[in-house]
């Protein structure tokens, strides 16, 4: 380990051995896991002070190369190395950062007020009573993009999809995801022995093209986000939902799963393959980026012969969803003050990456049109960029969390998180972005 740092080393300051470690953990001259010597022998091998080093690991961590691992001490961990570490490494809190935009959540401030819990009733209700409170299904269906079958309301967008994936997949299948796509999603269906396909995306979403040579190769589901694909913010146009539409057209086995994660932050009209295909889609629409992380509620409609079994059995464990929250939710729906907050906040995202966007183009990096509280900005080099923003006091998530297979370097950036000096937070991500870990020297 020594001599793979010391020929990268080619700078005795904390930014440099950082840079060093970066560099021989992605040549692999590092093995992910592999425990790293005491701060005080690295510091005498390498001839640099005890607070370099501790300086240089303290950079490392905010940028998810390096973890505490209980009495193993500190070890290397690489984001995106697979498995549930995916999910990890999306929603590490790291800590130490002035502005923290690796999360992919909501601004606190930004959220609706809640005067409606005031209201509530806490009169407990019969076990028999309708999973879905009547008044919620009535306005849901009246806002959703397409007249559906079955539709019930599961604790947050990832229990619904893990429920209707879990019904779905069997061990050996394939499933078809975008690429890059939310690192959750990659982790369930590693954990269900699925198998996943990626297919690319534009600014538009999941290409159709490519998504016909994926169903060659048979599988079972294909899992979508129609608008603000997270990480890159694109949404479905309806010609793109036309074309996808008529690519799955022949494939009646196979079933789609929308995830409508930014809801009504998302500006753009919703368009969803259930229009189409209303007997293979099944829809799951979050209120956590919309309403609150903590709401915990998805809406879900798709055909009776996929939701049916799952709530059936749903019936032997929790039963329902609390018609409380679901009260709630009704309450925020409704309320003048709650929608005016809700489209505030949409308006301000929008504002916010419009913002950060035109920084990025002054610095020469131009991204495509989008939406929601995301950006994927391409970089020369994901560690050098995540160690460049480190050192500027600003978290980012490592792109490869969220890619099937080999591809260009990434990060993703929650810029619905900058509430103030967008031209300065752009101008810092674009140095980053061009960042080049240091060459080995010959």
């Amino acid at each position: 380990m020594f001599d793979a740092l010391g020929e990268r080393l080619t700078n005795p300051s904390a930014r440099g051995l950082a840079e060093a470690v970066s560099r021989a953990v992605g040549d692999g001259a590092i093995e992910a896991g592999a425990k790293l010597p005491p701060v005080r022998r690295v510091a005498a091998e390498l001839r640099l002070s005890p607070s370099t080093v501790n300086a240089a690991w303290q950079l490392l961590r905010r940028a998810g190369t390096i973890r505490t691992d209980g009495r193993r001490g500190t070890v290397v961990a690489v984001p995106g190395s697979g498995g549930p570490g995916r999910y990890r490494a999306a929603l590490r809190r790291t800590g130490g950062f002035g502005l923290d935009l690796s999360t992919g959540v909501p601004d606190p401030a930004l959220l609706p007020p809640i005067p409606a819990l005031y209201g509530l009733s806490p009169t407990p209700t019969s076990y028999l009573d309708e999973p879905v409170l009547p008044e919620l299904a009535a306005l849901l269906r009246e806002r959703w993009p397409y007249p559906a079958e079955r539709l019930a309301v599961f604790d947050g967008a990832m229990d619904a999809i893990d429920q209707v994936a879990s019904a779905l997949l069997r061990l050996g299948d394939l499933a078809v995801v975008e690429n890059p796509c939310f690192p959750p999603l990659l982790d369930l269906l590693e954990v269900l022995g699925v198998s996943v396909i990626g297919v690319g995306t534009d600014a538009e979403g999941m290409l159709p093209e490519q998504l016909a040579a994926a169903l060659t190769r048979r599988p079972a589901a294909v899992f979508v986000q129609p608008r603000a694909l997270n990480p890159t913010g694109a949404s479905w146009s309806p010609s793109r939902a036309a074309a996808l539409a008529a690519v799955l057209t022949g494939h009646p086995q196979v079933y789609v799963v929308e995830d409508d994660s930014a809801g009504d932050l998302a500006a753009g009209p919703l368009c969803s393959l259930g229009t189409f295909l209303p007997r293979q889609t099944v829809h799951v629409r979050s209120f956590s980026k919309s309403h609150g992380p903590d709401l915990r509620l998805a809406a879900v409609t798709g055909p009776a012969t996929v939701l049916d079994p799952i709530l059936e059995r749903r019936l032997l464990g929790q039963g329902w969803t609390s018609r409380l929250l679901q009260h709630l939710l009704f309450s925020l729906l409704t309320d003048p003050a709650s929608v005016a907050a809700v489209r505030t906040a949409r308006d301000e995202y929008a504002r916010r990456r419009r913002l950060i966007h035109d920084g990025l183009r002054t610095a020469g990096i131009d991204l495509p049109p989008g939406e929601g509280i995301n950006i994927w900005l391409p970089v020369a080099d994901e560690q050098a960029a995540l160690l460049s923003l480190a050192s500027a006091g600003i978290g980012a998530a490592a792109g490869t969390a969220f890619t099937v297979g080999p591809g260009s370097p990434h990060v993703r950036v929650t810029v619905g998180l900058v509430s103030s000096d967008h031209a300065g937070v752009a101008a810092q991500l674009g140095s980053a972005a061009r960042t080049l870990a240091p060459a080995i020297p010959r």
